[in-house]
């Protein structure tokens, strides 16, 4: 049968089908439970968290649900020297999006205090509370916490934006690994080169691992139905991970305007932007990222970046000015067509079965 791959017997899991975990207060553990509990394996984004949060999360999926699911870190959490800027890049900062917050009739913030990493904290909850897989995104964890997973059994996915990447993750001898097509909404997850320069299809970058690389591979970036599981399995993935797809349902924690927008007609335009996060990412366009193309650098890094304009987006999410917020989204939404996980997960089972019955017959 179709779904039952190297990954899935891995993962642990009956159906080869992944729920993309969210960062930003946008996983629920209520997802998750739909997606696992059906046979896929949900997923919870968790970089934003601190180590009490994060192990009540832990807590919570482990009452929602018995089988695998999936808590996802940023391996690289900020790109601040030192966690800070100097009084001059944030002037510069300030200077280029006071009209927004002008327009908003709000005051300008002050300088976001310096950011300290979470990722070596966030880790010991991982490994103390033992998830069944373990995921991360811009960069490879240390030899050492990779060892001690292995050691615990925790399942370990890597992200790769560029074969490169994909390389380097097998190197380090993760479980499995994303191929991870810039059509994906949210972050480009790029660690050994920059994210406009790892720009790859999904299906490119799929062929391009498989050819290189023997971990397992989830196609991940374009995919939300069954003909595109299908179009993955068949070009060598051994599961496929959809997050535009499950972001838009109703168990997500998406803001309801948020997920409007994204069965709307708006969804057909898609964005790459640096404008909202200081990391680039996909969403639906907005009016800052087309008016603010190539002023990058005036920009504040990430996370500095989503803290200086938090006070804006708030602002229009009150105010409803929706051209000034970034919803992310995947190129793959207009196609989008159930605000159910559970309608979602049956559709994506029964669908890819038809399709490779169909071959067979």
């Amino acid at each position: 049968m179709w779904y039952q791959t190297t990954a899935a017997q891995i993962l642990g899991i009956q159906y080869p089908i992944l729920q993309g975990p969210f960062g930003g207060g946008l996983s629920s553990v209520e997802l998750v439970s739909v997606v696992s509990n059906a046979g896929g394996l949900g997923g919870y984004g968790a970089y934003t968290l601190n180590p009490e949060e994060l192990s009540d999360i832990i807590r919570q999926l482990r009452v929602a649900t018995d089988k695998p699911y999936n808590i996802n870190l940023w391996v690289s959490d900020t790109d601040a020297a030192g966690g800070n800027v100097s009084d001059d890049q944030f002037t510069q900062t300030q200077e280029l999006f006071k009209p927004y917050f002008d327009e908003l009739g709000i005051i300008m913030p002050e300088k976001p205090a310096p950011f300290n990493t979470r990722f070596e904290n966030q880790v010991e909850v991982i490994l103390h509370e033992r998830p069944p897989v373990f995921s991360f995104m811009f960069g490879i964890p240390s030899p050492h916490i990779l060892e001690q997973c292995r050691k615990l059994g925790i399942t370990t996915i890597g992200a790769a934006t560029t074969l490169d990447e994909a390389i380097a993750l097998e190197a380090a001898e993760v479980d499995l690994i994303i191929a991870s097509g810039f059509e994906a909404g949210g972050h480009r997850p790029s660690f050994l080169a920059s994210a406009e320069s790892s720009t790859i299809g999904t299906f490119v970058l799929l062929q391009l691992i498989r050819e290189k690389v023997k971990t397992p591979v989830i196609a991940a970036g374009g995919i939300a139905n069954g003909k595109g599981v299908a179009a993955a399995l068949t070009l060598g993935a051994d599961a496929a991970q959809i997050g535009t797809a499950f972001l838009a349902t109703d168990e997500s924690n998406a803001l309801t305007v948020h997920k409007q927008m994204l069965f709307s007609g708006a969804a057909k335009y898609t964005r790459l932007s640096r404008a909202f996060t200081g990391r680039l990412g996909r969403g639906i366009t907005s009016r800052i990222a087309t008016d603010l193309v190539h002023r990058e650098k005036e920009f504040l890094p990430f996370p500095l970046q989503a803290q200086f304009i938090s006070s804006l987006r708030k602002a229009a999410i009150e105010q409803q000015q929706w051209d000034m917020i970034l919803f992310w989204g995947g190129q793959i939404a207009p196609v989008l067509k159930h605000t159910k996980a559970a309608d979602l997960m049956n559709a994506l089972i029964a669908d890819t079965s038809a399709h490779f019955e169909r071959l067979k017959a």
